[in-house]
């Protein structure tokens, strides 16, 4: 098989030379573009050739045959290449496929991506299979490698093993290992993990850290132990700390942490003229933070506050590129590069009018083209969960002497329960709310309390977890089990329910965890949840994350895991799970 793809590539770039030639026409010109040359930081007029999904000609020269050529004349626009985000997770609500199409119609046309899901839903062998299927998308999609699940499940040693890892990070579409979130581990003397990352680093892959707040001090021996890049930065100061350590740093604007325009600032104002290291991300955020793109709104934000054009879409591209050593295939306008394009009608304004994504028209003079669905689901078995359990009154007893207290949106920190949570359902003038987290197989169960997410709301039940397993939160036992009810019934997904009526909910029948709607209808219902949440009392800013992090293990100071209620500092659990 490997010699038969030799082959093939062998006689397509010999069809690229024939092209030069005259002997073959072109598939696509662009002629008089004013493109950006990201290696000398300039823009050039020129005609630039492709040929199916390559560029093969960038220059003065027309081709001699035309023959069903498609011509271009982009006079007057502005031409870069398709934008790369380095960092997603693209299972927020939305599936890897619809995200990445969402993604290409603002411009981004190459995802690095999380693969902790496929570890929850997937065995290898289908994983692999389904990767492949992924490399038929338009859009260009690459995978990290995670070393720990982000979380304290039961059967981590199964999950993530020495023979599995040595197969992801070999894997061809597998560009990186990480973010590495269990990196305490390895400074307290995983073996086993720091095994794994020299591996990473023999296949000449990067390693990312998840790093925030870090001192020069654990910065230094993140870097020793093979560490390459960080995206957790949150001042400029930090920026510059990781940066002169030899880091490679993604400044991130998530729903999260929109950070950016801050960063931007102030290493501008610490004097930084060298961007080289520097990318952006989104750091996968919730569909309706992204609904007017990716790494088009980072690029717009740096070149707003004062990055140099030039710099800002090399950021967005060819710095992203070179990192993961695809300087050949992507990241720039040149000969033998993937035709990720975009035409832009000024160089200030980096949402494109008309993107190519591998030669394909994913938007063409502002009009969205037709783009079927690849990625067969139910090949795969990634379908709605099927509950073969009930929920009922005796696994809404409360004792736990301890509940989560929600600081901001990342920080959870532990409180004294001085409420009585025997009763069917908890005070109006108190802040505390019923907070149940509990195995999607319905073995185990962990019964407590949680300030800060809402002080109102009957019930929300969410099996968008860390885990895949159920989270409920809310004022009501009888609302809770009416939550249920309806969870049960649609397979899997978010259901708000109060005083006995359901508001609204959003079906996640990909596994629990993924819709299969347009991104425009998952927005739509983001944004619905997200108001009747602040009508009952919510006031941070993302909930699907808040929920999403209550069970994960990398953020201060308490969680809520398969094992338990987990003190992250000192590793303990401080109260089991209870055995259904």
């Amino acid at each position: 098989m490997h010699t038969n793809e030799n082959n093939w590539r062998s006689r397509e770039l010999r069809q690229h030379v024939k092209v030069i030639d005259g002997l073959e026409a072109p598939t696509l010109v662009l002629k008089n573009s004013n493109y950006l040359n990201v290696f000398v930081k300039q823009w050039i007029k020129a005609n630039i050739w492709i040929y199916h999904d390559r560029i093969v000609y960038v220059g003065d020269n027309m081709p001699d045959k035309l023959d069903q050529t498609e011509v271009v004349d982009c006079e007057g626009k502005y031409l870069v290449p398709g934008y790369m985000e380095p960092h997603s997770h693209p299972f927020v609500l939305s599936n890897p496929e619809e995200l990445a199409k969402h993604a290409a119609r603002y411009g981004t046309t190459t995802m690095m991506n999380d693969n902790l899901m496929w570890h929850f839903l997937l065995d290898k062998k289908k994983a692999f299979s389904l990767l492949n299927d992924f490399d038929h998308l338009p859009v260009s999609m690459y995978w990290w490698s995670r070393f720990d699940p982000q979380t304290s499940v039961q059967d981590e040693e199964e999950i993530f093993n020495t023979e599995d890892m040595l197969s992801w990070i070999s894997h061809p579409s597998v560009v990186q290992g990480g973010e590495l979130t269990s990196w305490p581990s390895l400074l307290d003397g995983n073996d086993r993990l720091l095994y794994w990352i020299q591996e990473t680093k023999r296949q000449r892959k990067p390693v990312e850290g998840h790093l925030p707040g870090a001192s020069e001090k654990t910065l230094t021996k993140m870097k020793l132990l093979g560490i390459s890049a960080d995206h957790e930065p949150i001042t400029g100061e930090e920026v510059l700390r990781r940066l002169r350590l030899g880091y490679h740093v993604s400044l991130r604007n998530s729903s999260i942490r929109p950070d950016l325009s801050l960063l931007v600032k102030e290493i501008l104002s610490l004097g930084l003229s060298n961007f080289d290291n520097l990318t952006f991300t989104t750091d996968g955020p919730t569909p309706l933070f992204s609904e007017k793109g990716f790494i088009n709104v980072c690029i717009d934000i740096a070149i707003q506050n004062g990055i140099p054009i030039e710099e800002a879409y090399r950021m967005g591209s060819y710095n992203v590129a070179r990192h993961f050593q695809l300087s050949e295939t992507h990241g720039s306008i040149a000969p033998g590069r993937i035709a990720h394009i975009n035409i832009l009608e000024s160089k200030e304004n980096p949402q494109p009018i008309s993107v190519l994504a591998k030669g394909q028209w994913i938007i063409k003079d502002n009009t969205k083209q037709e783009l079927p669905n690849k990625i067969n689901w139910e090949k795969y078995g990634v379908a709605p969960l099927n509950f073969d359990w009930e929920l009922g009154e005796k696994d809404l007893q409360f004792s736990m002497p301890m509940g989560l207290e929600m600081v901001n949106n990342v920080i959870v920190k532990p409180y004294s329960i001085n409420v009585d949570i025997t009763l069917e359902e908890l005070p109006e003038n108190k802040n505390d709310a019923f907070l149940i987290l509990i195995d999607k197989n319905g073995k185990w169960r962990v019964n407590t309390t949680i300030k800060g997410f809402t002080n109102q709301l009957g019930a929300i039940a969410s099996s968008f977890t860390s885990s895949g397993d159920l989270i409920f939160i809310g004022k009501s036992k009888k609302d809770i089990l009416l939550a249920w009810k309806k969870l049960k019934k649609i397979g899997g997904g978010i259901v708000l329910v109060h005083k006995g009526e359901i508001l609204t909910d959003l079906s996640l029948t990909l596994g629990g965890i993924m819709s299969t709607e347009s991104m425009d209808v998952i927005m739509e219902k983001e944004r619905e949840l997200k108001n009747y949440l602040k009508e009952f009392g919510y006031k941070f800013d993302d909930p699907i994350y808040n929920i999403l992090f209550l069970s994960s293990t990398h953020l201060p100071y308490i969680r809520i895991t398969q094992q338990g209620i987990v003190d992250i500092k000192k590793n303990e659990i401080l109260f089991p799970a209870t055995m259904c």
